[in-house]
């Protein structure tokens, strides 16, 4: 899952897309370097990000999300607003991307079923501005877990089709650097919950930590040996700004899976 982010603030790349044309562009490259899904949003939800209104987040992705999809390019929006999410999958979108699992609006699970798409459900506790003050856990796997599956259950009694969703861990969001590890190395614990599996550890603060500081993309090496770990627990798909490198590690890692050969 490629990255578009149309935002002027995100931490990787913000204000590298300003206008709607260098967004739809760089979801055109995405492609060709072998992302099956390009990713468009609108919002930043980098720790201690502000929230930007629906109309300003509606005009950064909506002319991106209907050029690719018009061009058949597969396009998931990155929202946690209802009507967006609604927009998005009248402009071509084929999936919602709510970080919120559906918390951040009460709206988004009823748009979700009456839309019939894929849904991305991660685990949150909080938006950017406080979301690293929540970040405490006693057993950060079994609480993930257990709150991600309120979240996946609270979207099925909406209406929402079981098979349609997916989840995600939510690296970085509400967690420090040992809790991302940690619910890394347990990657496996997520596939055995019958759902598709998305991670996204893109460029993240946690690598650049280990990495003594390194700047956002400088870290696509270290990202792309988390994809192949990924790859290695098969796990459905990864999130990422940069495609070429985490293609390559990804299609390296699928090879020790024993069913892979």
């Amino acid at each position: 899952m490629g990255v578009v982010n149309a935002t002027p603030d995100s931490f990787s790349d913000g204000g590298d897309l300003a206008t709607a044309e260098a967004g739809i562009a760089h979801g055109l490259a995405l492609v060709t370097q072998g992302a099956a899904i390009v990713d468009v949003g609108g919002e930043s939800t980098r720790p201690g990000a502000e929230r930007v209104d629906a109309r300003t987040e509606q005009h950064r992705v909506l002319p991106i999300i209907a050029a690719l999809a018009e061009r058949g390019v597969r396009v998931s929006v990155d929202t946690m607003r209802a009507s967006t999410a609604r927009a998005a999958v009248a402009a071509g979108a084929d999936t919602i991307n709510d970080v919120s699992g559906g918390m951040a609006d009460t709206d988004m699970l009823g748009v979700v079923a009456a839309t019939g798409v894929d849904y991305v459900v991660m685990h949150w506790r909080a938006h950017s501005r406080l979301m690293q003050s929540q970040a405490v856990y006693a057993d950060v796997v079994g609480e993930v877990i257990a709150e991600l599956l309120a979240r996946r259950d609270a979207a099925i009694a909406a209406g929402v089709d079981a098979s349609r969703i997916i989840l995600d861990p939510g690296i970085g969001f509400s967690k420090l650097g040992p809790h991302n590890w940690s619910l890394l190395r347990e990657l496996g614990r997520f596939n055995e919950l019958g759902h598709r599996v998305l991670v996204g550890v893109s460029r993240k603060r946690f690598i650049g930590d280990l990495l003594d500081g390194r700047g956002p993309t400088e870290r696509d090496a270290a990202t792309a040996a988390i994809s192949a770990w990924c790859a290695q627990h098969d796990i459905w798909g990864v999130r990422t700004h940069e495609v070429a490198m985490q293609r390559d590690a990804i299609l390296v890692g699928s090879r020790f899976i024993p069913d892979n050969g």
